[in-house]
């Protein structure tokens, strides 16, 4: 049977996913750069699993991770600084590779630059399979199959109930710093287009109460289009930051200027790399229970009336993210992967299979 290997387990995606495989029986390979910590992780849960150790450092070491069959987990963030050594293995193998990566810039390279390689070595790229941004996917594709190939339009808002996600982990706090000194995307017209992060403000009903929501670019706007071929503009929100959204849509402003000028980008994202590093730990078990997912999606017509319009609710980012993973990693393992290339996860599994592993890991419709 092919392996399913974990690269980067001993951060705090990678444990929270470790802990989730070995629940459901897949006995993952574990591997990340540190032989003490992969031992200590695999006593953590309970002995009996191989591991290995490779570094980005030395891609050799990466690619040597993997055999034919074999199916690649990456939670090596951030992406945009660490990610590429996996994909690339991935490629070169003809394997099947998933991310947990939510990185607006890294899922732009995955569909653009690596997804032509990977269809001509048979490998079959699914990234951005965590909370951000498999939810929202799942909303999306079921609002357009609602609408019935009538959509032009797509809106989808992601929100935190509860106690939110718990507080961000180490991983998420580095991403999201690089993210806003990046070029943005949308898609608009039928095509990708340059866009900076934060420029449009939306408002989604949650649980009868109106929240706001910035832009950001996201896996949704590649992958909800080939679902649907009318479909003219995709638009993704996030709606974490509540009152401050507003005031976030006017810094992204700022930091897009910042990001225009190479010697204050290149001086601001070192100073983001002392401030906030990569994998410092995460919110804990008790903080992520009290925490929830909230996703919405609206599909719109030719003439601007909604035409259709799904809810997902559920358990924190980090859960689902760590359940999710697990999911695919064994369907693709089983064969349930169609395709190769940058693949949305709607097209690898087909919809309803799509909707089935979303709602085992933690979020349904609301």
């Amino acid at each position: 049977m092919p392996r399913i290997v974990l690269f980067g387990a001993t951060g705090y995606t990678g444990r929270l996913t470790a802990a989730a495989l070995c629940d459901a029986g897949a006995g993952p390979v574990l591997a990340a750069r540190n032989p003490i910590t992969l031992a200590a992780l695999v006593e953590d849960l309970g002995g009996g699993l191989e591991t290995a150790v490779a570094d980005v450092a030395d891609p050799s070491s990466v690619r040597a991770l993997l055999e034919p069959g074999d199916v690649m987990v990456s939670t090596v963030g951030p992406f945009a600084r660490w990610g590429a050594a996996a994909i690339e293995a991935a490629i070169d193998a003809g394997s099947v590779y998933i991310d947990s990566t939510g990185e607006p810039p890294f899922i732009r390279r995955v569909f653009e630059e690596w997804g032509p390689r990977a269809e001509a070595s048979g490998a079959a790229l699914l990234t951005a399979l965590g909370y951000d941004w498999a939810p929202g996917n799942l909303a999306g594709a079921l609002a357009l199959a609602d609408a019935g190939g009538a959509a032009r339009r797509i809106e989808i808002g992601y929100f935190l109930t509860g106690g939110g996600m718990g507080g961000m982990s180490g991983g998420t706090r580095a991403s999201t710093a690089g993210v806003m000194l990046e070029p943005g995307f949308a898609f608009r017209g039928g095509r990708i287009v340059a866009e900076t992060p934060g420029r449009r403000l939306a408002r989604f009903e949650v649980r009868g109460r109106e929240r706001e929501a910035i832009s950001v670019g996201a896996s949704e706007h590649f992958t909800l289009p080939p679902l649907s071929p009318g479909l003219t503009d995709v638009e993704v929100y996030l709606g974490w930051f509540g009152k401050l959204s507003r005031p976030m849509q006017i810094g992204s402003v700022g930091l897009a200027a910042i990001g225009g000028i190479p010697p204050l980008k290149r001086g601001l994202a070192a100073l983001t790399r002392r401030l906030v590093s990569g994998s410092t730990g995460g919110p804990s078990a008790e903080e992520r229970s009290g925490g929830g997912s909230y996703v919405v999606a609206r599909a719109y017509g030719s003439g601007g009336g909604r035409l259709a319009e799904v809810r997902l609710g559920g358990i924190d980012g980090y859960t689902f993210t760590a359940n999710f993973l697990a999911w695919a990693a064994c369907a693709a393992r089983d064969g349930a992967v169609t395709g190769s290339g940058a693949l949305g996860p709607a097209a690898a599994f087909g919809l309803e299979r799509f909707e089935q592993g979303v709602a085992e890991a933690g979020i349904a419709r609301a």
